[in-house]
């Protein structure tokens, strides 16, 4: 794992907390593993699936009642990351707001991490 004792790999708005705690319930959930994987035209996208059992090698992140679940690969990628929800009138979905990525493609799809 890759951490700071104390210290949470990654943060949830009150958005997000909200919107995983209601999609868990919805889903009968464990909770939403987030991961990264190759792809996109920056070279890395997030990955993000609710999930119904706890792999013992994720990092587990719990706040207020939602559950978020760090893939082995992805940890240190995503170390210091916040996840918002964000809703507009066209559009709704997750952010991140990672200090890690050095790129990102117009879109916001896909990333660049240092060093890749």
């Amino acid at each position: 794992m890759f951490g700071i004792p104390g210290k949470q790999a990654v943060t949830l708005t009150p958005a997000a907390v909200a919107q995983i705690t209601r999609l868990m319930a919805r889903d009968g959930a464990m909770g939403l593993r987030i991961g990264v994987k190759k792809g996109g035209c920056a070279g890395m996208e997030y990955t993000m699936e609710y999930v119904s059992e706890v792999d013992p090698q994720d990092e587990v992140i719990e706040q207020d009642g939602a559950r978020v679940l760090i893939a082995p690969m992805a940890q240190m990628f995503l170390f210091g990351t916040e996840i918002d929800y964000k809703t507009s009138l066209l559009e709704s979905g997750f952010v991140f707001n990672n200090p890690n990525v050095t790129e990102a493609c117009g879109c916001g799809e896909s990333i660049k991490f240092a060093g890749m």
